[in-house]
């Protein structure tokens, strides 16, 4: 056992745990954080996304020592009060969403695109969503979620 401390959702936490504890394991089980989906459990669905110093990073195979130091955002952070991030907001304008599973991952890579690249080409948008799976099949929905959102940011939208 360690203690590991990071930045969760901008308020610093601390845990004590095993090093090569998967971070995913951390977040739901010890913050309390069930945005975070288990998905696969082999780093290939994308379901447990969250937002590492800003880039998405895989935290069913990210041991909890990897993460330590650093900032992690889940999507429990994207709209804290009654207003909806825009790229939620995207998702659900475009029934992007079904069973839901995969849409908190979804939503945090679309973020970090858009942090990125405030205008993706369909072929930027389709890369960053590669291996993001969704067992709903709802792919040309989600491409369309991220596109509205893309284009709502660049119409004067507030930029969340």
């Amino acid at each position: 056992m360690a203690e590991f401390r990071f930045t969760v959702n901008g308020k610093p936490r601390m845990v004590n745990t095993a090093p090569e504890r998967p971070l995913l394991e951390v977040l739901r089980e010890d913050l309390h954080l069930t945005g975070t989906k288990y998905g696969c459990g082999e780093g290939q669905c994308r379901a447990c996304t969250v937002l590492l110093d800003g880039k998405p990073a895989i935290t069913c195979m990210l041991p909890v020592k990897n993460a330590a130091g650093r900032k992690i955002t889940t999507i429990e952070a994207l709209a804290p009060g009654p207003v909806l991030h825009r790229v939620q907001q995207a998702f659900l304008e475009e029934g992007a969403l079904q069973c839901g599973y995969c849409t908190g991952g979804m939503i945090l890579r679309t973020v970090a695109l858009l942090e990125a690249t405030p205008r993706p080409t369909e072929a930027q948008i389709i890369q960053t969503l590669d291996g993001s799976l969704c067992r709903c099949c709802g792919y040309s929905r989600i491409v369309a979620a991220v596109r509205r959102a893309a284009n709502d940011a660049v119409s004067g939208g507030d930029g969340r």
